[in-house]
């Protein structure tokens, strides 16, 4: 395995990228997206909210759910202690390199050790980066990458890159970029304007990035898979309210699909340089390897057997809400004394074994 039959692999996770035009009452000059909204598979459903990035990461590297893991938990910081398989195993397996690469401290989030468990050959973090190009404090979309397409035109066998953008971390100060390319307009207060103005010239950015690593894989020779996700809507604070679009200015624990959807929704792109995009409609992040592994022409008997069978029943597994196929949903299923059906127990079960028992 692992010949010239199968595609490179970039899994890209888009700090707080998020769809700004989904806020009500204001309206924007110009769409900030059009690449990820032509391309787009569906959503991903986050299991967090304007922040806890590495809790997302850890669903889409693993294909594990924070859904079986005690309210708060960090698993990054707390159970990641021994070697757990992800893709990144799943690829080295196939004759791959494995790289994470992402333009901050490699201590953060406790990176460093947790990629290592993971199976990550090495991790490209801003201790061994070139310098790339800043935008405000963080490393630009642009600069990031470019450095994965010189990365890329280096390799001597397929790839398994994994990166987590940095440009789209919030505050969304005003100024943060000389001019926004979008005007913003609404009857809002002035400050929460320039803070969404702020963002979604970020996300334009980032739109446009993207266009610059499509067209490039377009025109490699190997089939190349890109796949983008949010990790969490962005905390834009006060501008969630002004604008009517949520009551508070972080998203409720529990609420209607329409409510959890609106707070927990991030654009998600599974597309292919040679077959275009997949359409997956809303999923959790956990759900991502099966999608990544199956577009690289592999099966597995976790990844796309197991995974696939969950998913066809229950596309949504979080912690306050089940979502069916059918789009019947259920809130309270993880308490105790709930009856639970067996497809979810058993994912419970493996997870469980591989992250504290005999694996």
């Amino acid at each position: 395995a692992g010949g010239d039959d199968h595609p490179d692999v970039i899994v890209l996770m888009s700090e707080s990228l998020w769809d700004p035009t989904r806020l009500s009452n204001v309206n924007f000059s110009a769409d900030p997206m059009p690449v990820m909204r032509e391309n787009g598979s569906g959503y991903s459903f986050s299991p967090e909210f304007g922040g806890m990035t590495a809790n997302v990461e850890f669903e889409a590297l693993t294909g594990f759910s924070n859904a079986f893991l005690p309210y708060g938990s960090i698993p990054y910081q707390q159970y990641v202690r021994q070697p757990i398989p992800s893709l990144a195993t799943f690829f080295r397996a196939e004759g791959y390199a494995a790289r994470a690469i992402h333009p901050y401290q490699s201590w953060f989030w406790n990176r460093s050790e947790v990629y290592k468990a993971f199976g990550f050959e090495d991790f490209m973090s801003e201790e061994n980066l070139p310098a790339l190009d800043k935008r405000g404090f963080f490393a630009s979309d642009d600069g990031l990458f470019k450095e994965i397409m010189r990365e890329a035109d280096g390799m001597d066998r397929p790839f398994f890159f994994f990166s987590v953008t940095l440009q789209g971390h919030g505050p969304y100060e005003p100024n943060r970029y000389a001019k926004n390319a979008i005007d913003i307009t609404g009857n809002i207060p002035e400050n929460d304007l320039k803070t969404i103005a702020t963002y979604t010239h970020g996300v334009k950015e980032a739109d446009d990035s993207l266009k610059m690593l499509m067209d490039w894989a377009k025109n490699r020779e190997r089939e190349t898979i890109i796949v983008v996700f949010g990790d969490h809507l962005p905390p834009l604070g006060s501008a969630y309210v002004s604008t009517g679009y949520m009551p508070q200015q972080v998203a409720s624990r529990k609420a209607s699909l329409e409510v959890m959807k609106k707070e927990h929704e991030t654009p998600l792109m599974i597309w292919s340089s040679r077959s275009g995009k997949k359409d997956v409609g809303t999923i959790s992040p956990a759900f991502i390897p099966r999608h990544v592994v199956s577009m690289a022409g592999f099966e597995h008997p976790y990844y796309t057997e197991f995974l696939g069978r969950v998913e066809k029943r229950y596309p949504v597994v979080d912690r306050y809400m089940l979502l069916s196929r059918d789009g019947a949903t259920k809130t309270d299923w993880s308490l105790k004394g709930q009856k639970i059906d067996p497809l979810i127990r058993d994912y419970r079960f493996i997870q469980h074994d591989m992250m504290f028992g005999k694996q």
